[in-house]
Parts: C-alpha cells; sequence; structure tokens
C-alpha cells in the first residue's frame, strides 16, 4: 500500500493534476482515470505490459511513465479531443497514447503549426 500511495503522489506532483484540472476543468474525472492507470500500471506485479499490442518489459514502461509531464498529459487530452473513431479499450488506448507521449509530442504539434502555416492561419 505505500508503494501505491508513493506513487499517485509522485505523479500527482509530476504530473500537476491539481493544476491541470483549474485548467481543465470539464476533464476532472479523465484526469483521475489517466492518474489512477499510470498508478495501477507502475504497481502491477507482472514481468511485461501490453502496449499497442506488444510486451513491454514493465520496468521499461514504468520508466517511460516516469518521464511524463503536464505537458504530456495535455497532449494525451488533445489526442482524446481529436479522436473521431470509437475507441473498444480505453484502457489499451490510454496506455499507448502515455506510453508513447515522450516521443511523439514534438512530431504532432511540429505538424500542427506546419499545417496551419500552410494554410494561412499563422
Amino acid at each position: 500500500m505505500r508503494t501505491r500511495a508513493s506513487y499517485e503522489k509522485y505523479f500527482r506532483d509530476a504530473l500537476e493534476i491539481d493544476f491541470l484540472k483549474q485548467s481543465n476543468p470539464g476533464e476532472r474525472d479523465t484526469l483521475d482515470g489517466i492518474l489512477e492507470l499510470i498508478v495501477d500500471t507502475c504497481c502491477a506485479n507482472k514481468p511485461w505490459i501490453l502496449i499497442s499490442g506488444d510486451k513491454k518489459p514493465a520496468e521499461v514502461v514504468k520508466s517511460r511513465f516516469m518521464k511524463l509531464n503536464s505537458s504530456h498529459i495535455e497532449y494525451v487530452l488533445q489526442c482524446l479531443s481529436d479522436n473521431t473513431t470509437r475507441i473498444r479499450n480505453v484502457n489499451q488506448y490510454l496506455l499507448a497514447i502515455l506510453f508513447n507521449a515522450p516521443t511523439t509530442i514534438s512530431p504532432y504539434y511540429r505538424s500542427w503549426v506546419n499545417n496551419d502555416m500552410a494554410n494561412g492561419l499563422v
């Protein structure tokens, strides 16, 4: 139980969950769910965690999650908002976005800016 509480405190602070809830009042439940999923994943007693259909070593997933910050969570919220297809397994979808966020956030925003510039919106 102590480990779970430690992870929850760490991620609540590192991801600035309380600030994000103030900035995104309509996303309070989603932010609580994201925090819960991250903590559950980090506390799992399994050697592997399934991400996008691939078995990833649990320590690799934990390490990647420890690199997340509030910008990554805002990116996740944006991805959820932009998605127009039906998500059959929300937890797996969120795990994939969270796991990939540190490596996909920059190209995502770069393509967004490039699109805006090409269309004369900037």
